[in-house]
């Protein structure tokens, strides 16, 4: 579709005119309505997930040398947002998944998160599927907390409706969640509205089976058309249901100029020159909606590691002339490099101050700056108390369990972490939620095998110690490990719900499994049903692998979240719901950290014990 400015402007103008009209109008234009050419900056991050200290020892590769750095941290976040204060008619935006992560929310629940997103103050925040994790209540807490400080953030999702009465709606539906809220920036009005990924929370999260969550596309469309009849023109969509659910959508919706979004931790631009390979898109994205004009996409990737700016211009019809801008990695000023016995060892004070200079010049991408003082003490007051649990070593890791979601994904969540570059693209997929599996069968004495959601795994592992730290980051739910009486067919039929899950929702790939003792072929270009073979199961005394039987009873370990059917894990959601199953009351955080004293040291599987044996992608690729 072409875009036809005149269209648009009379449109939203509420002005009917007929079809000739219109065209007789397009040829000269002088009675169209004008609007003041504007031009809007929007800062913005998404899913820091409680991560809010700094990545130690992240490897990049600077001026075309492996070099480790201090990536991210929420205080150089503050410092980023401080450091574009003054730019021109400056929007600043967090698209979701604040919370779950790390022992600051195990802890706090929120609290430490609120305060460090109160030294930024945030224009606007949309709640992600995880901040329902622990339910509405928990929610409501930190929203509470967040609402103390003289920002007063805004929450907004258009398609989340509590009940009245409950914890985010003590007298009315919107006293905690707006759907949408407008700035007046340099004059003209502009319009933000939220939206939280619905399905995927209702499956993945807890929140009250009272809260409705609707449709995303619908909620959106009303939103903007509400915010039409009001005169606003200028409308961003602040998202929290992934890039590909972004993108989609976006040609979906009328009137929509801007996409900010999160989610699916999609890092956007081009980074193959600091050594990471992957991205899932350009930054920013350039779309159309559905009256073929253009709309701007933009993430920034996670754990506050990355910042995103967007520069957006508008033309006198109050569309989109023109966007630009870019992701941000942020990092200190201390840099470490491989002597000549391959050891580590911190650069000289030359050499930092030439990478420093090159940095800034020639390497847009990534921004060298000192965390700011006021969040750095904020954080310190709670990094103190939880200083001693997260050191508590617990064991070693001989080398790197990389995280996947989903065998051959784009984005690759390992590669920041050495010896994962390639992870997202081999069938082997998560070596992470492989050994979490293993841990489980561990635990659970009576099981044959064990199941674990990739979405349930947050973090890949270093080589190197493990601690307290690794157990609760890379597990940080309050999950514990059911066990469920299944016949083999049960067991090959909840493969099935959960890869078609993501398949028929892509925000939804943390349903993708993984399993110890239980070991498959997957071809997921096949139709539900038809895209796991060869099925084996492992004998746990004698090792030996052998066909699943679809008619005898198995037992399975697994979360109780899944065990109850969320994830889209339908089969076990029925026989949960039958009372087939027992509670181990397990703590599945717990069971890893006992699994890893036990064992001393963690590496990856015997390839034959991985559960994905070969995997053939939606696209029809066969990975290595």
């Amino acid at each position: 579709m072409q875009f036809n400015p005149l269209a648009r402007a009379l449109a939203g103008a509420g002005i009917l005119v007929t079809i000739g009209l219109a065209l007789s109008a397009c040829g000269g234009g002088s009675d169209a309505p004008s609007y003041k050419p504007i031009e809007l900056n929007i800062a913005h991050i998404n899913d820091h997930h409680s991560q809010l200290d700094a990545f130690a020892a992240t490897e990049l590769t600077l001026d075309g040398v492996a070099t480790q750095v201090e990536l991210g941290g929420f205080a150089r976040q503050a410092a980023m947002f401080k450091s574009v204060a003054g730019t021109k008619n400056l929007i600043k935006l967090h698209a979701g998944d604040a919370l779950t992560g790390s022992l600051y929310y195990t802890f706090f629940k929120g609290a430490v998160d609120a305060q460090m997103m109160n030294t930024i103050c945030f224009d606007a925040f949309t709640p992600g599927n995880h901040e329902f994790d622990d339910g509405d209540a928990v929610l409501k807490g930190f929203l509470d907390e967040l609402g103390k400080s003289t920002c007063q953030t805004p929450t907004i999702s258009s398609n989340v409706v509590p009940a009245v009465g409950t914890a985010l709606a003590p007298s009315a539906a919107s006293a905690y969640l707006k759907p949408w809220v407008i700035k007046d920036i340099d004059g003209v009005k502009v319009g933000i509205i939220g939206l939280t990924v619905a399905g995927k929370t209702m499956n993945s999260s807890r929140p009250l089976g009272s809260t409705q969550f609707n449709d995303e596309v619908s909620s959106a469309q009303k939103s903007i058309d509400a915010l039409k009849s009001q005169g606003v023109r200028h409308i961003i969509a602040l998202t929290h249901q992934g890039y590909d659910a972004d993108k989609a959508m976006a040609a979906k919706l009328t009137d929509v100029d801007v996409i900010i979004g999160g989610d699916s931790h999609s890092l956007l631009g081009d980074f193959k020159a600091l050594g990471i390979a992957t991205s899932s898109g350009s930054y920013p994205t350039v779309a159309t909606n559905k009256n073929g004009e253009m709309v701007c996409i933009g993430q920034a990737w996670e754990y506050s590691k990355a910042f995103g700016l967007m520069n957006l211009q508008f033309n006198e019809y109050g569309a989109v002339k023109s966007c630009g801008g870019k992701a941000t990695l942020l990092i200190g000023d201390s840099f470490k490099r491989k002597d000549a016995a391959g050891a580590w060892q911190t650069v000289s004070d030359t050499v930092r101050t030439s990478l420093v200079a090159n940095l800034a010049a020639n390497q847009p991408q990534v921004k060298v700056l000192a965390p700011d003082a006021g969040a750095a003490a904020t954080l310190k007051t709670y990094a103190d108390q939880v200083a001693l649990e997260k050191t508590k070593a617990i064991g070693t890791a001989t080398e790197s369990l990389c995280l996947v979601r989903v065998p051959g994904e784009s984005t690759n969540r390992s590669s920041s972490t050495a010896g994962c570059e390639t992870a997202n693209t081999l069938a082997r997929g998560s070596d992470a939620a492989q050994v979490v599996a293993e841990a489980f069968l561990f635990a659970a004495k009576r099981a044959d095998f064990a199941l674990q959601n990739a979405g349930g795994v947050r973090v890949p592992v270093a080589a190197g110690g493990l601690s307290m730290n690794t157990a609760f980051t890379l597990l940080p739910f309050t999950n514990v490990l059911v066990e469920m009486d299944l016949s083999g067919a049960e067991v090959v039929a909840t493969l099935e719900d959960a890869v078609n899950n993501h398949i028929v929702t892509p925000s939804g790939n943390g349903s993708h499994p993984y399993a110890a003792g239980l070991r498959w072929n997957l071809d997921m270009s096949k139709a539900k049903g038809q895209r796991f073979t060869n099925v084996q199961v492992r004998n746990k005394t004698t090792g030996a692998w052998s066909a699943i039987d679809t008619a005898k009873t198995y037992v399975l370990v697994t979360n109780d979240f899944i065990a109850a059917g969320k994830d889209g894990y339908t089969t076990l959601g029925v026989a949960y719901s039958a009372g087939r199953y027992v509670n181990t009351y397990l703590l599945y955080t717990q069971s890893f950290v006992d699994y890893v004293l036990t064992k001393g040291t963690l590496a990856r599987p015997a390839a034959g014990d991985y559960s994905h044996q070969s995997v053939v992608t939606a696209a029809g690729v066969t990975l290595p």
